[in-house]
């Protein structure tokens, strides 16, 4: 367990200086005030804020070490920023590459093919993908020797693959589609994983009354979040800011 105690002008200041100096966001702590701090009179009298700052050990979905490593020997977050860009650009482009006509079985067919072309960009030869329709929504299922590599860090590569699949699988399809992009059950792992985060985050919040903020996620996973604390009458939960930023809020209503 990781701990630091830093002192500021405010406790926000305090905060802000340990999170930096930690490497981590202020969801993933618990933060102990030591003191409140106190402004003085004409400068005299003042007195710093001072925190105390621990690094929750968050539980992820565990991988093969054998996948580990593939993982830790590639250029990941690079590989991030260039899909969240390619992202924003498809998104831009959508409209002006719409192809009509295709049944929803070539939309399918043909999300499978980008999806085998991007890793193929992303250096992964020995990709399968499989698909299953229940209704309006679409599973691609993943498989390959470099798993981790699909999913990324904290699944924001396996993220950035389902917004792109998703944007292709739509331009074409006669019907509206909502894709789901996994590799092996990471998925299923994920959720049990937020639904954990969702209960401790939700214990801060009316133990230190403050907002709790979470990371950016993707909207179906901060609908885990609050489908997790619908039945807490203690807090609420919403989400603030513009995707692909966007974030949920957790806040006491004691």
């Amino acid at each position: 367990m990781t701990r630091m105690t830093r002192r500021g002008a405010t406790v926000e200041l305090a905060i802000s200086s340990a999170l930096a100096a930690l490497g981590v966001t202020c969801e993933e702590v618990e933060v102990e005030v030591i003191n409140q701090g106190k402004k003085g009179f004409l400068g005299f009298g003042a007195k710093e804020a001072e925190v105390t700052v621990t690094v929750i050990d968050v539980e992820e979905p565990s991988v093969p070490e054998k996948l580990e490593v593939v993982a830790e020997s590639e250029p990941l977050q690079e590989l991030e920023t260039v899909l969240v860009d390619e992202i924003a650009g498809a998104v831009a482009q959508q409209e002006e590459v719409r192809v009509e006509g295709l049944s929803d079985e070539a939309a399918i067919l043909e999300t499978e093919q980008y999806l085998r072309m991007v890793a193929e960009g992303m250096g992964i030869s020995d990709l399968q993908v499989s698909h299953e329709t229940k209704g309006k929504y679409v599973i691609f299922q993943l498989e390959s020797d470099k798993a981790a590599f699909l999913i990324g860090k904290r699944g924001q590569t396996l993220n950035a693959l389902q917004q792109l699949a998703q944007l292709v699988a739509n331009k074409a399809a006669n019907q509206f589609k909502v894709v789901r992009v996994d590799v092996g059950d990471y998925r299923e792992r994920r959720e049990q994983s937020l639904e954990q985060l969702a209960d401790r985050m939700a214990d801060k919040a009316v133990r230190t009354g403050q907002k709790v903020k979470l990371e950016p996620m993707p909207s179906y996973e901060r609908k885990v979040i609050h489908n997790a604390l619908s039945n807490r009458l203690d807090i609420e939960t919403y989400s603030e800011g513009a995707d692909p930023h966007r974030y949920l809020v957790i806040e006491s209503i004691r």
